[in-house]
């Protein structure tokens, strides 16, 4: 019953810090699972799937209904991202038939790698959209370039879980020229089907855990609205900075074990 209820904690303080600072849910969660209930990382990676897949709906559906969505943009990301998901857990299926229970000690260092560069690029994103900003109109906008995103992407999050949030939003605001409410509109909805697919592959390897994510679900729903009314009451970019620091050290003591 203790854990039970640890579990809804985590999901109110993930859900509360998702919808206070904008950060992805991936990013937050997995680093908890993995360092704080000592959850093997492959399972932490296909429970964190599933867990972003049904916290989305809600938001995605939100922003469909506000015309918030460019079909074009997520039907180009979607063309990448689900064969670039199904890769990377066919590679993370492959792993682990050659490894064993090795895979999370692979798994650990690549989600190390991700939880080190991800807040570096949060840090960075002000001047490094400056410096993109005179791209922006270039080929990499084109139906195939924004496809190469969501390849790349979905292979991230079919083998971490991370990126469907943080990695891709920032990739669309460095190289595309969309209003900011269409992209993140688009990448939540987009988000849905990604993590949607990736953990119905993970459902099928056996990596998800329902007793975990039923109750982190339960925590992150009441959590998301509170971080949303906190909004205007917290200074949320030093949280920002300072959540982003705090996932630099975590990635840095998973490369470091």
């Amino acid at each position: 019953m203790i854990l039970f209820l640890l579990k809804i904690w985590i999901g109110l303080l993930v859900g509360t810090l998702v919808g206070l600072t904008g950060l992805g849910g991936g990013v937050l969660l997995l680093p908890i699972l993995i360092f704080g209930l000592g959850v093997p990382p492959i399972v932490a990676v296909g429970s964190d799937a599933a867990f972003n897949a049904l916290t989305k709906i809600g938001a995605g559906f939100l922003h469909w209904r506000h015309g918030n969505l460019n079909w074009r943009l997520a039907s180009a990301l979607s063309l990448g991202s689900v064969p670039g998901a199904f890769g990377g857990v066919l590679l993370l299926a492959r792993l682990r038939s050659v490894y064993g229970s090795g895979v999370n000690d692979i798994l650990r260092i690549f989600i190390g790698v991700l939880l080190v560069c991800i807040p570096v690029l949060l840090l960075a994103q002000e001047p490094l959209e400056k410096y993109f900003s005179r791209w922006k109109q270039l080929s990499l906008t084109s139906f195939r370039g924004i496809s190469a995103i969501g390849l790349f992407s979905g292979f991230l999050v079919g083998m971490t879980s991370v990126g469907s949030g943080s990695i891709i939003m920032m990739l669309l605001l460095l190289w595309t020229a969309y209003p900011a409410s269409v992209l993140v509109g688009t990448d939540i909805v987009h988000a849905v089907v990604l993590t949607g697919f990736t953990s119905f592959l993970h459902l099928r390897l056996g990596t998800v855990d329902p007793s975990l994510v039923f109750p982190l679900l339960i925590g992150s729903v009441p959590g998301s609205l509170i971080g949303v009314w906190l909004n205007t009451l917290v200074p949320k970019l030093w949280l920002r900075r300072t959540l982003c620091f705090i996932l630099l050290a975590t990635g840095a003591r998973m490369l470091a074990i």
